[in-house]
């Protein structure tokens, strides 16, 4: 392909991903206020609410949830489009698996999302409590609460889309089953290290639930890789 045909894709594929969150996010903003409340309860704010500092803050407080809620919804749209993207500079059999690989990064994302929600109360129990002397008080900000949810949102759905890139690298022979294997304790170790990075907290329990599902990730991954032959 040419570099013409090249930007010709790219510009499809960004006309189709923005207007799938475009619309996705069109859809949440009906519903902003619940959402809202959603990710008040779960930040464990549900006495105290939110605060905003300016007259349009409440607006731009929905249109932000909304925008927010949009890309998490649209997210499957944008993976389709970066897999079709991609895909000319795959061999044919390669091309095979882009339908499944675009269901599995949108799986591992939603699964990563779902973990991000799930510790969001202990991130917060840690950063505006645990680290903070008693005469301080958290008053929470719409805008700054919203930002840290995106952040951490992100962060998880990302990192559980970890099977996926060692698959890709897998595929495309730049790591293997067998490497995996040889270095199976070093990975241990990372995604243990990560699993308490990800759940601040005093309890073995909580980055034990998140460690848990990485590590049979992994496992299921370097043991396709290794039943497929890369």
């Amino acid at each position: 392909m040419s570099i013409v045909e090249h930007l010709e894709d790219l510009r499809r594929a960004l006309i189709i991903s923005v207007a799938g969150w475009l619309v996705a996010t069109i859809v949440a903003f009906v519903f902003w206020q619940r959402e809202l409340q959603f990710l008040i309860d779960r930040a464990g704010l549900g006495k105290t609410g939110l605060i905003f500092l300016s007259p349009t803050g409440g607006f731009t407080l929905g249109l932000k949830i909304a925008f927010v809620v949009g890309l998490v919804v649209a997210a499957p749209i944008i993976f389709w489009q970066v897999w079709w993207f991609v895909s000319p500079g795959l061999h044919e059999h390669e091309k095979r698996v882009i339908l499944p690989l675009i269901g599995a990064t949108s799986f591992f994302f939603f699964v990563g999302v779902a973990f991000a929600m799930f510790a969001l109360p202990l991130f917060m129990r840690i950063l505006t409590v645990g680290f903070v002397p008693g005469y301080l008080h958290y008053l929470p900000v719409g805008d700054d609460l919203l930002g840290f949810i995106l952040l951490i949102v992100l962060a998880f759905g990302l990192v559980f889309e970890l099977p996926v890139v060692l698959w890709v690298l897998g595929m495309i022979r730049i790591i293997s089953s067998r490497w995996l294997y040889k270095n199976r304790a070093y990975w241990l170790i990372g995604l243990g290290v990560l699993a308490n990075f990800m759940t601040p907290g005093v309890d073995p329990i909580t980055p034990l639930l998140v460690f848990v599902p990485m590590y049979i990730f992994w496992e299921a991954t370097a043991l396709l890789l290794k039943l497929t032959g890369h």
